[in-house]
């Protein structure tokens, strides 16, 4: 494993898609939170429109008016591979990963760079450790995915609360999951080009379970799960079939902390019945909708990548998620909270964890890595100080 030191590549940070609406604002964040010193740089394929959003971050650090403009693209090969040769880190907001995200992977992987996307797309994640992952741990890169609203409350949420519990007894974890505010349009289009993938799906799931080792002599669940009435949270539990249990799984195979036999499951928590049946019939019609490619055509054009809600909208957003921890006698109850989960606080997530992989002192990974394995209590104390919540309810 060979990490590079800071003065062998042009830059700290490379944000790749910083013209798209969730690229624009993580490169405002970080114009406005960046550690003196911070070498980045901004890259998509439109000069002319990095150069439009260069002047906007002037506005907000007049240093910005120099900061440097990369010109790159997600169907040119050599583009990439430049780009991730200059970077210890790119974080990247172009999808649907799927379709535009395996390249730039597969040339972090090989330059040694530092990758950082904000994927909710298990079968992408699933392919590109398959594709990817031998390859980051001979170069030593760090491949994390997720790290935006998918996955980052959920999986430090589920860590923090593990955490929190006895260490070498079976443990399990409950996440309830409240918000208010928007799907990006580029979680959208995720979902529904997953929703109809349902096959392909299943089989990179598969071809992944033949490549990962296996775990020796402990275990680490998330099975699917019923609806319910949670007395806990004083809600209705609807299963949330996203990648964030997936993630909060392969933190538990990778974490001795987790103990010996670990069990995570997933929820949308709802107020009132009535909402919960509305709520599952609305995601069974969004999934058989997408089934059929001109509905699911049509429907993508209604929240496109790139769109987004204003500022004054993004500041009505919130999110909470509420954890139920058990084992050795204990049980816990603890909260991730913050603010617009789709947009703002995605930005500042992804935001964060770059900065965290280029100057923070972490564990010793490599590979494709989750948050709370390449990061873990190094990132809850950044995003901490960023204004997103931890912390413990109750104890019993």
């Amino acid at each position: 494993m060979s990490r590079q030191n800071r003065t062998e590549r042009a830059y700290d940070i490379v944000l790749f898609g910083a013209t798209g609406f969730v690229g624009a604002l993580t490169a405002e964040y970080l114009a406005a939170h960046a550690p003196e010193g911070l070498r980045w740089a901004i890259a998509a394929r439109d000069t002319a429109r990095l150069e439009r959003l260069r002047e906007r971050l002037a506005s907000i650090d007049p240093a910005c008016a120099e900061l440097p403009v990369l010109r790159a693209d997600a169907s040119d090969p050599a583009s990439l591979r430049a780009l991730a040769e200059q970077a210890r880190v790119v974080a990247t907001t172009v999808g649907p990963y799927l379709s535009h995200g395996e390249g730039l992977v597969a040339a972090c992987a090989d330059a040694g760079a530092d990758y950082l996307d904000l994927c909710g797309e298990p079968e992408f994640v699933d392919l590109t450790y398959v594709r990817h992952d031998a390859r980051a741990r001979e170069t030593g890169a760090r491949l994390v995915h997720a790290c935006g609203f998918d996955s980052i409350p959920h999986d430090l949420g589920a860590y923090f609360t593990v955490r929190q519990l006895p260490e070498g007894v079976p443990l399990t974890v409950d996440g309830f999951v409240r918000a208010e505010g928007m799907f990006s349009g580029g979680t959208f289009a995720s979902a529904l080009n997953q929703f109809s993938r349902g096959r392909q799906m299943i089989a990179a799931a598969r071809d992944r379970g033949r490549h990962e080792p296996r775990l020796m002599g402990r275990r680490a669940a998330a099975p699917p799960s019923a609806p319910r009435y949670s007395k806990e949270v004083g809600a209705w539990a609807l299963p949330l079939p996203t990648i964030d249990a997936q993630i909060v799984r392969r933190s538990a195979r990778a974490l001795e902390c987790y103990g010996p036999d670990f069990r995570y499951r997933h929820y949308a928590a709802v107020r009132t019945l009535p909402f919960a049946v509305g709520g599952v019939a609305g995601a069974g019609a969004v999934f058989a909708a997408a089934q059929v490619p001109p509905v699911r055509r049509w429907l993508s054009d209604r929240l496109k990548p790139g769109d987004g809600p204003d500022e004054a909208k993004r500041a009505r957003s919130w999110f909470s998620v509420r954890f139920v921890g058990e084992g050795g006698g204990r049980r816990v109850f603890t909260e991730v909270a913050g603010g617009d989960p789709g947009y703002g606080d995605t930005a500042k997530m992804l935001a964060e964890s770059a900065l965290c992989l280029a100057f923070d002192d972490l564990p010793a990974t490599a590979g494709q890595v989750t948050t709370a394995v390449a990061m873990g209590d190094t990132l809850i104390e950044r995003l901490r100080g960023a204004g997103i919540t931890f912390q413990v309810a109750a104890r019993r």
